[in-house]
This record gives C-alpha cells, structure tokens and sequence, in this order.
C-alpha cells in the first residue's frame, strides 16, 4: 500500500499527492481533470474515465486451420463475459471456412453481439448493446419465469408422454444460457467500472451477488432440461400411476419452493427466505420414497425415474441455496448496533 500524508492548501483545501507511475500508465497530464468517487464503504476511488462513458476493450484472437473449434467458441464467450467491448478475430492467410460458421453460432447465442466488419483475413465483432439499458434484476426475473415453465412442461411431457413437448423444453435452455451470460457479462463491467455501476444503481458486491443467483437459477434450468431428457429415455412406456402421482406432487412443492425462493429474493424477504430452507427434510424424503419404490422397476424405466426424482431435489437444493444467499447479503448490510 503506498501512503500519503494529506496536506493543507491556502487554508481550506486539502491536497493529496498522486503516484507518478499511476499517473503515467493513464496518460494524465498537467491540467487534465480526474473524477472522484466516494463508494458506500467511505472509500474514495479516483478514475481518469471523467466523461461517464464504458472503457472500450479489444480482444484478440488469431485463429489457423488447427485451431480447436470448441476452444474458439469458449474463448469468444469468455471475452463476452469478461466485458470486452470489440472482438477482432484474424488469421495471417484467409480465415479458416469453419472461423464464419463459429462467429454466427456465438452472436446467434450472446445478446447484442453483431458482426460489424468482415473480410477475407478478419471478422471484427461488436457490442452493440448499452448494458445499462438492461436491468439485472428484470433479467433475473426472466430467467425465473422461464425456468419455472420448463419444469411444469416437462412434468406435462411426462404425464403425456410427448416428446414434441420435451423437446421445447430442451431447447429453451440456450435462452437461459444467454441470459446467464448478459448477467455475467454487466457483473463484470459493474465490478470494473464503477461510473457503471452508478448509472445502474448497482454496486459492485450486488453485481457478484446477482451473477451467483443468475449461476443458481441456470442450473435449476439445466435439471429441467434433465427431466425432459429422461422422458424421452422413457417414451412408450408405461409408468405406474403411484409412482408418477408421487413424482407429480413432489415436483409441485420443489417448485413452488423455487418460486418462493425467487419471491423472497426479488422482495428481499428473510423471513420468507428462511421458511424455505425449513422445508428441505419433507422434500428429500419424498425422494428417497420414490427411489426406493423405482428399484421394483426394469432398469430402462428405474433409472430415469431416480435421474427425475435426484433433480427434482436438486431444484429444493438451489432454491435454499437463493435463500441462504439471501440471508448472507441482508444480514451483511445490516449494521452493527
């Protein structure tokens, strides 16, 4: 840490030196203005970025006709969800046929990125997205919404057997992944530049907070995607009508505790939040009496119904795991008396 003394000028003033290396790598020079921020823990932060506006950033990638396809695509989702402004993608020769096929498989999943140049040798994408015009908790909200839809169609898909059904639910897992990564994506750009967080009202711990609920809620996404899989593993088959009865009630209740959960999280609710978490011996019993009951079954209809029954309590598990980080945060702004 280095530390200064502060010293009086003119009487009413008071001055602080600034680091010369620091000084340097920002390129200020006599004269230039510099922006003060007091952030909420009393801490004052100083920032040459006075005009308000996003820090531009470019990465970089050079891509060749060995260049791993799957390692291409992660890269650019990483750049996406590390905030960086522009993507410049190249290659020494002409680009590789599959660098196009890749680039529009990204911007089709990440929202607001679009291919604004284009050549034999570079792809240039773009942000054109203001990420304050985007509110995390409406996205947070969505995603809960879309979430909860997957799971009551995917019980429907069972109860019916329709695997047209099992499928949308399938599918609609790419537009939760996309709005897990627009949360992560501003998480990132709040933390790193607090001029945003201001404009958002965000600060920099509700910004991690946020992006862990948005993680939590991805993966209830993805145990949705799990059931409708095992439906389809079990097409044709007849399931014993206890047995799904049982499924059918106890999927109800973890949803209606997800809902809770995102209930008391929206509303900032700790009492509602610590109901939840009471709940969780009832619902893992049931389980278990489900799984107990499916080992009487053929292998081929035993193993999706305990892969079904495990995420349904996996969906109780994230939801106390909302609650629980609800409880941390509010009794972390709480103060001290």
């Amino acid at each position: 840490m280095d530390i200064r003394k502060v010293q009086m000028s003119g009487g009413s003033s008071y001055i602080v030196s600034l680091p010369k290396e620091w000084v340097k790598k920002s390129n200020i020079h006599k004269n230039d203005p510099v922006g003060l921020i007091v952030q909420e823990d009393g801490n004052l932060m100083i920032t040459p970025n006075t005009s308000g506006f996003q820090v531009q950033k470019i990465w970089e990638f050079e891509v060749n006709a060995s260049t791993d396809q799957n390692y291409f695509l992660r890269c650019m989702i990483g750049a996406y969800i590390s905030g960086y402004t522009s993507m410049k993608i190249w290659a020494h020769g002409r680009l590789p046929a599959f660098v196009t096929e890749r680039v529009r498989e990204f911007t089709n999943m990440a929202i607001g990125q679009e291919v604004v140049e284009e050549s034999d040798k570079t792809i240039i994408i773009k942000d054109l997205l203001n990420p304050s015009e985007m509110p995390i908790l409406n996205t947070l909200n969505r995603m809960s919404v879309i979430v909860a839809k997957m799971h009551r169609d995917a019980l429907i898909a069972l109860k019916e057997n329709d695997l047209n059904l099992s499928k949308n639910v399938i599918a609609r897992d790419s537009d939760v992944d996309r709005l897990h990564w627009l949360i992560g994506r501003q998480s990132h750009l709040i933390i790193n530049d607090l001029n945003l967080s201001r404009r958002m009202k965000v600060s920099p711990d509700m910004a991690a907070s946020y992006f862990l609920i948005s993680r939590i809620i991805e993966r209830v996404g993805d145990h949705a995607t799990r059931i409708a899989g095992n439906v389809e593993k079990i097409a044709g088959k007849n399931i014993p009508e206890e047995i799904y009865e049982k499924i059918e009630s106890v999927s109800s209740e973890s949803l209606k505790v997800f809902q809770m959960s995102t209930d008391s999280f929206f509303q900032n609710d700790i009492e509602k939040g610590n109901s939840v978490i009471e709940l969780a011996f009832d619902i893992e019993e049931k389980c278990r009496e489900i799984n107990k009951e499916a080992i009487n079954y053929d292998a081929v209809l035993a193993i999706p119904i305990v892969n079904i029954s495990d995420s349904i309590r996996r969906v109780f598990d994230y939801s106390t795991d909302i609650c629980e980080n609800l409880i941390n945060e509010i009794v972390g702004k709480t103060p001290k008396m």
